[in-house]
């Protein structure tokens, strides 16, 4: 049976999702769930700060190809040139030379080119992805080099693995952390999970990036959560958010109050809920209701 997965988003960043995924983890680790913990925040990854995973297997991950001209075989037809619309096609020296940070990789000045020798599309090497043990389980994540592209494409290696292990082990759940914002790396995150849990905060800015993300994921097909961190800075946007998920008919999961307690917590490299017992029945609200939601 494939595993559930359950994927934590948020309009906008800041808002606590990774600290709320990384207690998630930890509770569900702490009460003999099994499961895999997926990292799809390719481009800003923070869960191993928490986790600390030791690397067991590590992968180069290809993204798209540049062009590149061999001058030899160049016989400066300019076609490249003149065809290229992202002005990616430089002369220096007297040489036709690609530039790579101009080149989209569409390959149409190969397309032109009257010399087959001419012009290369040279795959590039834009990251790499983990598969890890930590002590609260198996852990799949990735690192997108800085600048590099293809970002939605490194989400979905990280996710198509952790489903390998969850299907060789016979593992139900794959909790995986997702990135901000509503773009190609969420979009991946999203497609073919179980269940997203958006995590808002009240202020207006995270209020106005919640709703895209709830309609992100209702365009996906995806059943949504609300969970509301920090509730306790605005009482009127908390309440605000409240009735943003009565009136579109999705499960306010819980809130979590501002705490400078988890403040310490985290700086001091320890799970929100280890580090602030006192919260330990906000969170389990939370968590107890994500599960009821993905039976």
């Amino acid at each position: 049976m494939r595993a559930k997965e359950i994927v934590l988003i948020s309009g906008k960043g800041g808002t606590g999702k990774t600290t709320v995924t990384s207690s998630f983890v930890w509770w569900m680790h702490n009460n003999n769930y099994n499961f895999v913990i997926a990292d799809a925040d390719v481009d800003a990854a923070d869960m191993h700060l928490l986790l600390k995973p030791q690397i067991k297997r590590k992968e180069y991950f290809t993204g798209k190809s540049i062009a590149k001209i061999n001058t030899e075989s160049c016989i400066s037809c300019d076609l490249c040139k003149q065809y290229c619309r992202f002005d990616a096609i430089d002369i220096i020296d007297g040489n036709y030379v690609v530039n790579p940070f101009r080149c989209d990789g569409c390959g149409l000045c190969k397309l032109v080119c009257p010399v087959d020798s001419a012009i290369d599309m040279i795959p590039q090497t834009v990251g790499e992805w983990y598969i890890s043990d930590t002590n609260s389980g198996k852990m799949v994540h990735a690192k997108l080099y800085p600048g590099a592209e293809n970002s939605g494409n490194l989400v979905t290696m990280v996710k198509h693995q952790a489903h390998l292990i969850a299907d060789e082990a016979n593992i139900p759940y794959i909790i995986v952390d997702g990135p901000p914002g509503i773009g190609c790396p969420v979009t991946s995150s999203l497609s073919g999970a179980s269940y997203a849990v958006v995590v808002s905060e009240p202020t207006f800015s995270a209020i106005h990036d919640m709703e895209r993300a709830v309609d992100t994921a209702f365009h996906f097909r995806v059943p949504v959560g609300l969970v509301l961190n920090k509730a306790s800075l605005n009482d009127k946007n908390a309440q605000a958010i409240k009735e943003y998920a009565e009136k579109k008919g999705i499960p306010f999961l819980g809130s979590i109050p501002f705490s400078k307690c988890i403040v310490d917590a985290l700086v001091n490299g320890k799970f929100a809920l280890e580090g602030c017992p006192e919260l330990t029945e906000n969170f389990e609200k939370i968590f107890k209701k994500i599960l009821e939601e993905v039976k």
